[in-house]
């Protein structure tokens, strides 16, 4: 027997009439005759009693009826408890960040999201890229902000393109008003973050030969920055870093232009929870919008 089958008996049942149940349905008189006759005879017994008055269960039939009753209640709590969770009125969201993705976005997307779906619970996980690619090749969190350069093998969505700066002490004076030269950083004493809190720094340094003189091995941007306030020596940063920063210090465009792509990955969002895609899909929205990009 089916689920239909069920449905057609309850029907029955409560309308006392094939054609009103055939009504309430939207199936054909016959059609709900037919699922009758086919339980019955499924079930080796007759199930109502047809007459001029209506349509009666009969002993059978109503000692079935609750068990039958047990299974659409089933199925109801079963769809109730999908519609729930698909519509986004419970489940868990975990994320992965990294120090100035965390400090400049987070708080507006957690806000926003829970306006809009205040059942779900989002959980921060906060570290470098290093430690957010592993959090999300081990399952620790579904989503998860990296740069293109720290990637891997994940899958990504391109979500802000973010262009290298130098931030200086407040007495340092370039060469040229306005930008600091490439030339002009490989005589500078370098406040750096160590390898894999910043990728993006270290690949530009690289790139352009750039080791300095003297250095310091950071973990954090405010700390690096707050070494360049206090004249230990310049910092290169991706320019989200330098948002709304509280310390007196200046910054400074390059005479090349190097930008790091942040991207929201995850590893499979095809076979994601619910909440979990719909986060995704938020965030790309966001940042689509704050962008201008088209979808």
């Amino acid at each position: 027997m089916t689920l239909l089958s069920y449905q057609v008996f309850q029907a029955v049942v409560e309308q006392q009439s094939f054609q009103k149940a055939a009504q309430v349905l939207k199936l054909t008189p016959s059609a709900v005759s037919h699922a009758v006759s086919s339980m019955e005879s499924e079930l080796g017994s007759a199930l109502f009693i047809r007459s001029r008055q209506g349509v009666y269960l009969t002993s059978y039939g109503k000692a079935l009826f609750p068990y039958i009753k047990n299974v659409l209640n089933s199925e109801e709590y079963l769809q109730q408890a999908v519609a729930q969770f698909n519509g986004m009125q419970k489940g868990l969201v975990r994320i992965g960040t990294f120090n100035s993705a965390c400090v400049e976005w987070m708080p507006s997307l957690m806000k926003g999201f829970e306006q809009e779906y205040p059942g779900v619970r989002l959980d921060i996980y906060q570290g470098t890229y290093h430690d957010v690619y592993r959090w999300l090749k081990d399952g620790v969190v579904d989503l998860g902000f990296l740069s293109a350069s720290s990637l891997g093998d994940l899958s990504g969505t391109p979500v802000y393109e973010d262009r290298i700066v130098c931030v200086t002490p407040k007495d340092f004076k370039p060469r040229n008003p306005g930008y600091v030269t490439v030339e002009e950083l490989r005589e500078q004493r370098f406040v750096i973050q160590r390898e894999g809190c910043d990728a993006d720094v270290n690949l530009f340094m690289e790139k352009y030969h750039l080791s300095g003189s003297g250095g310091s091995q950071i973990q954090d941007d405010m700390s690096a920055i707050a070494l360049v306030m206090g004249g230990y020596g310049v910092c290169l940063v991706p320019e989200l870093v330098i948002k709304n920063i509280p310390f007196p210090v200046d910054v400074y465009p390059l005479d090349v232009e190097e930008k790091r792509t942040i991207m929201l990955a995850a590893v499979r969002t095809d076979v994601a929870a619910p909440a979990v895609r719909r986060m995704y899909e938020y965030m790309i929205g966001r940042f689509r919008n704050e962008t201008g990009e088209k979808e």
